[in-house]
């Protein structure tokens, strides 16, 4: 069969881009995450200290796939980006929703997954996610997220004392304690992390999940530094196989209830 230039030329590139991304894949020895470990289900430490999590689980299938080692460096979460930049390490995977605030400072990436964002309270406290129900309450969020800066841009200039955390534990604590009205996270966090722990009785989901793309991002993907094309693609080819495959929706099932990633 013949075969037309055009589309001899365009098997070439592709021939030739698989073979850059493959050859990439193969320089690429080690590969460092940095991740923030208290956001169970997605990334924190077994009574054993040993990491574990959806985002955890993503990150080790992507090495494997990758055919090089994982190494996770702990970092609180509003550090993370500054690390990245410093060269900590080569990623940032620990539930980073893509904005174009961070992406004016790195890369991303194709999103993975997608989670929605909600507040918790006191059952029957009445609180809904918005400035006129929670003027003069105290919500607190955990520091460097799309949580405080939604929190900060819609809630606190109509009197809402948004109080950032440099952990997400140490917000839980706050609100059981009864020094928050409300905290404010991703919903799958607030379920597993908190309300369906001991210390998570009698407080529940506060009004419905909270939209925004521009402050609240379109889905959740690995951090990459400003001009590491290389990493980049090797990345999002061996994610596309993964989801290709159906290995992301396997360990997504592990964790969640509803399908959450993105095609």
């Amino acid at each position: 069969m013949k075969m037309s230039w055009q589309k001899m030329a365009a098997l070439a590139a592709f021939a030739g881009a698989m073979m850059a991304v493959n050859a990439t894949a193969a320089e690429i020895k080690e590969l460092r995450f940095g991740v923030e470990a208290s956001y169970a289900p997605f990334e924190s430490k077994s009574p054993a200290g040993e990491l574990q999590g959806f985002d955890i689980d993503i990150g080790n299938a992507v090495c494997a796939r990758l055919k090089t080692k994982c190494v996770w460096v702990e970092n609180a979460f509003d550090g993370l980006i500054p690390a990245l930049q410093a060269r900590k390490f080569n990623a940032i995977n620990s539930d980073m929703s893509i904005t174009d605030q961070r992406r004016a400072a790195i890369d991303f990436t194709d999103p993975i997954y997608v989670i929605p964002n909600q507040m918790i309270a006191k059952k029957g406290s009445g609180l809904l996610p918005t400035a006129a129900s929670l003027k003069g309450k105290h919500v607190g969020v955990l520091q460097g997220t799309i949580q405080e800066t939604y929190a900060k841009a819609k809630w606190a200039p109509a009197g809402v004392d948004v109080i950032p955390y440099q952990t997400q534990d140490q917000v839980y604590a706050d609100l059981v304690a009864g020094r928050l009205d409300a905290s404010f996270q991703d919903a799958e966090a607030a379920s597993k992390g908190f309300l369906k722990k001991p210390q998570g009785a009698g407080f529940e989901f506060a009004g419905p999940p909270v939209s925004d793309e521009k402050l609240l991002g379109s889905g959740v993907g690995f951090g990459i530094r400003k001009g590491d094309a290389a990493l980049k693609d090797a990345v999002n080819q061996a994610l596309k196989e993964l989801k290709a495959d159906g290995t992301i929706d396997r360990l997504a099932a592990k964790y969640f209830d509803v399908k959450v990633v993105l095609r």
